[in-house]
C-alpha cells in the first residue's frame, strides 16, 4: 500500500509503506501478539481439564492422561499461574528499562514462552510445573514491553493514528484468543493433551519468526536501553537475586530432605506474594514524599479502582477454570445437534469481545454527544454489578445439574456474554484512568500497579481453593456474586466521595 509520506521524510525506517494505513511495524507487532495469544490461551483452555483429567489411554492418547488432580487444587494451579502471568509484567517493564530494551525483551521472552510449551509437551508432572514456570515469566516479559513498542511506531501521542493503531493491536489479540481453543484446545482435548500443549509452541515459535524476520520495521528506539543500569547498579541487583536463590535453595532443600515437601509448600507463599505485594507497591507509593498534596488524593482515590478491579477479574478469570469444569463435567456437549469439546466456550470471551467492542465505543460517543455519559465511576460499578450477575445467573444450571443432568449450553453463553458486557464497562476504562491519576514520578509504573490487580484477585480465588473452599460450590458461587455487586453499589453510593480524591480527573 503506497504511503503518504514521501522517502525524503526524515522518520525512521518503517514508515515509507504502511500496514492499513499505519505504520509497517504494526503488522509485525500484530502478528507476533497474536501468535502470542494464539499459545496462551490456547494451553489456558487446556489447563485445568488436562490437571483433573485421570485415567492413562496410552493406546488412543484421547482424554485420560492427565495428571488426575482434585477440582480444587487444579482451580488453585490455574488462579496461580494467571496471577503470576501478570505479577511478572512488572518487573517485565523493569527489564525492558533498564537492561535490554524493549525488543531484545520481546525476543527473549518469546523464546522462553515457546520453551515453555516445550516443556508442557513432555509427558511428567516435573515437566508440567517447568513449562508453566516459564510460559508465566515468559508472558509477563513480553506483555510490559510489546505494547510499549507499538507506541514507539508514531511519532507521539498526539499522532491521529496512534488509537487506530492500540485498536488493531487489540484486535490481534483478540484473533488470537478466539482460533486458539478451537484448535489447540480441540486437538489437546480430543487427541492428546501434550500434542496441544506442542502446538502451543507452534503458535509461540511462528510469533518469534516474525518478530525476528521483520523486524527491520519496528521504530529503532525500541532497540534502545531507555535507563540502563549501572555498573554500582547491576552489581547489586545480580548480588541481591544470587543471596535471594541461595536462601530459597536451600530452605526448600531442607523441606524435601526432611520428606515434608507438599504442593502447598510453592503455591502459599506464591498466592501469598500476590496479595502482598500490590498492597505493597500501592503503599509505597502514597506514602512517597516527593508526591504533592493533589498527587496523593488521586492514589488514594485510585485505591477505590484497584480493589473494584480486584473483585471483578477474581470472578472474571474463573471463565478458565471454575466455568470450564462446569463446562466439562455438567454440559450438554451439543448444540443443534453438533458436537463440540468444552474448551470451544473460551472462544466466547474474545468472540464477545470483538462483536461488542465496537458497539460500546459508539455508545459511549452517542452518550457523551448527549451529555449523558457515564463517568469512570459508574462505568466501573456496572462492571462489578455485571460480573456479579452473571455469577447469580451461573447459580440457575448449577442447581438444575444437582441431579446429573447436563444443562443446556446457552447457560455458559449468557454467562460469558453478561461478563464480557462487564468487562467493556471497566476493563478499557480501568486502562485509562489509570494513566490519569497516575504520578507524574509513577506513570509508567502505574500500568504495572493495574496488571497487579488481576494479580491480587486471582491470588484470592487460588488461597481459597488451597485452603478447600470448593469453589464449584452455589455457596461460595452466590457469596461472590453478592460481593461484587455489593461493591459495585459501594462504588457507586460513594462516587462523590471518590471524584473528591480524583480531583480534576473525570
Amino acid at each position: 500500500m503506497a504511503s503518504s509520506l514521501t522517502k525524503d521524510s526524515a522518520e525512521p525506517l518503517g514508515y515509507e509503506k504502511t500496514f492499513l494505513g499505519h505504520p509497517r511495524g504494526l503488522a509485525t507487532l500484530f502478528m507476533t501478539e497474536m501468535w502470542e495469544r494464539f499459545s496462551y490461551y490456547g494451553m489456558r483452555a487446556l489447563l485445568v481439564l488436562y490437571l483433573v483429567s485421570g485415567g492413562v489411554d496410552a493406546a488412543t492418547g484421547s482424554q485420560g492422561g492427565g495428571l488426575a488432580m482434585t477440582a480444587a487444587t487444579a482451580t488453585a494451579i490455574y488462579s496461580v499461574y494467571v496471577s503470576m502471568v501478570y505479577l511478572m509484567a512488572m518487573p517485565g517493564g523493569w527489564f525492558g528499562d533498564r537492561v535490554w530494551g524493549a525488543r531484545k525483551t520481546v525476543a527473549i521472552a518469546a523464546s522462553v514462552i515457546m520453551l515453555g510449551h516445550v516443556s508442557l509437551a513432555v509427558p511428567g508432572q516435573a515437566m508440567f510445573f517447568v513449562g508453566l514456570a516459564l510460559v508465566a515469566v515468559g508472558s509477563g516479559l513480553l506483555k510490559a514491553n510489546i505494547s510499549t513498542m507499538v507506541g514507539h511506531l508514531y511519532k507521539g501521542a498526539d499522532d491521529p493514528r496512534r488509537d487506530g493503531g492500540f485498536t488493531l493491536f487489540y484486535v490481534g489479540i483478540n484473533l488470537g484468543a478466539f482460533f486458539a481453543p478451537l484448535v489447540i484446545g480441540t486437538v489437546g482435548e480430543k487427541v492428546n493433551w501434550h500434542l496441544g500443549f506442542a502446538l502451543a509452541a507452534v503458535g509461540m515459535g511462528l510469533g518469534l519468526a516474525v518478530f525476528l524476520i521483520f523486524g527491520k520495521t519496528l521504530n529503532p528506539k525500541s532497540s534502545e536501553v531507555p535507563n540502563p543500569l549501572s555498573a554500582e547498579e547491576r552489581k547489586a541487583v545480580i548480588t541481591k537475586a544470587a543471596v535471594v536463590a541461595v536462601v530459597v535453595a536451600v530452605f526448600y532443600g531442607a523441606v524435601v530432605a526432611m520428606g515434608m515437601y507438599t504442593l502447598n509448600w510453592a503455591m502459599v507463599p506464591i498466592t501469598l506474594a500476590g496479595l502482598i505485594i500490590p498492597v505493597a507497591v500501592l503503599a509505597r507509593i502514597k506514602r512517597d514524599k516527593d508526591l504533592d498534596s493533589g498527587e496523593r488524593s488521586r492514589v488514594t482515590g485510585y485505591i477505590w479502582f484497584f480493589v473494584a478491579a480486584a473483585i471483578f477479574w477474581m470472578i472474571y478469570d474463573q471463565g478458565g477454570s471454575t466455568l470450564s469444569l462446569f463446562a466439562d463435567d455438567k454440559t450438554a456437549g451439543t448444540i443443534f445437534g453438533l458436537g463440540f469439546p468444552a474448551t470451544w466456550y473460551q472462544s466466547l470471551n474474545p468472540l464477545f469481545v470483538m462483536a461488542l467492542a465496537p458497539v460500546f465505543a459508539w455508545l459511549w460517543l452517542w452518550l457523551a454527544r448527549k451529555n449523558q455519559e457515564p463517568n469512570t465511576i459508574v462505568k466501573f460499578a456496572m462492571g462489578l454489578v455485571l460480573v456479579g450477575a452473571s455469577f447469580f445467573v451461573f447459580i440457575v444450571p448449577m442447581n438444575m445439574a444437582g441431579d446429573g443432568t447436563k444443562v443446556s449450553p446457552m447457560w455458559l453463553v449468557t454467562i460469558y456474554m453478561i461478563q464480557t458486557i462487564g468487562e467493556l464497562c471497566l476493563s478499557p476504562v480501568g486502562l485509562s484512568v489509570t494513566t490519569k491519576m497516575a504520578p507524574k514520578k509513577y506513570a509508567s509504573q502505574m500500568m504495572g500497579v493495574w496488571f497487579l490487580a488481576v494479580t491480587a484477585g486471582d491470588c484470592t480465588t487460588g488461597l481459597l481453593s488451597i485452603a478447600g473452599v470448593d469453589l464449584n460450590g452455589t455457596g461460595i458461587i452466590a457469596m461472590q456474586a453478592t460481593l461484587a455487586v455489593a461493591a459495585g453499589f459501594a462504588i457507586f453510593m460513594y462516587r462523590k466521595k471518590v471524584q473528591g480524591l480524583m480531583g480534576s480527573v473525570h
